[in-house]
């Protein structure tokens, strides 16, 4: 086997280059990250291991939110917690390999686990785009329909829609991955990005790329531009019925029920469509590095604070809990003091007995002792 010439750092380019048969396979990448100076670094991992412990906290608290309390158990709640489980999948997929990167220096992902984060960030793509339309299909219909609300929005159908967005989006990127996997790369190996993204792979494909961009075209209009119109329209019929509102508070009681939700969507479509509608220049790759960051970083981790701080029913979810929790310490306590008060009269009791006892034997010892003849 020959080895060709290295394309970072000095490294022994045998790890990630297989020559066979004059055709060169790249066995792992190069993620560029977001800054080259080491200096920034520490500041870096702090900022995104800070990022990830807030996203994974929040939305967690979300998820046991919508479960224990009964008040927000209805479809746009438990739309609401898929949404935080994939918040927190976002977030896992990739910032622990960012911070393994940014910690260790090594910028290095294998090929095949290059492959899986593809995957499932394609994946999680996919999901959020349906889950923002069915959140906003709820509202339309809780705003525009509120007496077929009942009958349409029920469980069944809340459970079909979210069984069928993960299912739909796991199973279409299967072909975008597999189509992907079959391509051949010749090097360089370099990804201008902090992760595994399509585009960037793509680039750096040798082979004919034709058919992956017509199937990728394709599930971009049935994943993206699809569920983004369904969104649109939803809000076009919630905003002219909000209009038509005569009273002031009537509007506000209305917009304040989709207004957290609205601004979910504007930020992740907002910074999707920048992202991809951005021409392709290399003067403009850091800026489409930094607004990736809102949309795979930082909308994880706004989304459980703009809900928690916007939403009146999550507000009032987190009061209960809370009382809860202060209710369960109290009793906690009373019967921590009732058990030390049975141990405290338990003791005295037996304190008593055998003060008793030792003043009867004492009694018993004092008495003379008369002989009968």
């Amino acid at each position: 086997m020959d080895v060709g010439p290295t394309t970072s750092g000095g490294s022994d380019s045998s790890s990630f280059i297989n020559e066979k048969e004059n055709e060169t396979t790249i066995l792992e990448f190069i993620l560029i990250g977001l800054a080259n100076r080491p200096d920034l670094q520490p500041f870096l991992f702090l900022f995104f291991l800070m990022v990830y412990l807030v996203t994974m906290t929040g939305n967690i608290l979300i998820i046991l939110l919508v479960v224990a309390d009964h008040h927000l158990h209805i479809p746009m709640y438990l739309f609401l917690g898929n949404l935080s489980c994939l918040e927190m999948c976002y977030s896992s997929v990739i910032l622990p390999k960012m911070l393994v990167n940014v910690l260790s220096g090594q910028r290095s992902i294998s090929f095949n686990g290059c492959m899986v984060q593809l995957y499932l960030f394609g994946s999680c793509v996919g999901i959020e785009t349906y889950l923002l339309a069915a959140m906003s299909y709820d509202r339309f219909l809780a705003i525009c329909r509120p007496l077929h609300y009942s009958s349409i929005m029920n469980a069944k159908f809340s459970f079909q829609l979210i069984i069928g967005v993960w299912i739909g989006s796991l199973l279409a990127n299967c072909i975008t991955v597999s189509l992907m996997a079959n391509l051949t790369f010749c090097g360089p190996n370099i990804i201008h990005h902090y992760f595994c993204d399509l585009l960037p792979i793509k680039e750096l494909s040798c082979s004919d790329t034709r058919l992956i961009e017509l199937v990728t075209s394709l599930l971009t209009f049935i994943f993206t531009v699809t569920p983004f119109l369904l969104t649109l329209t939803s809000y076009i019929f919630i905003i002219i019925t909000i209009l038509k509102i005569t009273s002031a508070t009537g509007r506000q009681k209305a917009f304040s029920t989709c207004s957290s939700h609205l601004m979910i969507v504007c930020l992740f479509y907002g910074t999707l469509i920048i992202v991809y509608m951005l021409p392709d220049a290399p003067t403009l790759k850091d800026m489409n590095k930094i607004f990736s960051i809102f949309y795979t970083v930082l909308t994880p981790l706004i989304n459980p604070l703009i809900y928690s701080l916007r939403n009146q029913e999550v507000q009032k979810a987190l009061q209960r809990v809370r009382c809860k929790v202060i209710q369960f310490g109290r009793i906690f306590d009373l019967q921590n003091l009732e058990q030390s008060l049975v141990i405290g009269r338990n003791h005295l009791n037996k304190e008593w007995l055998q003060k008793e006892l030792s003043e009867s034997e004492l009694s018993k010892l004092s008495k003379p002792t008369v002989k009968i003849p």
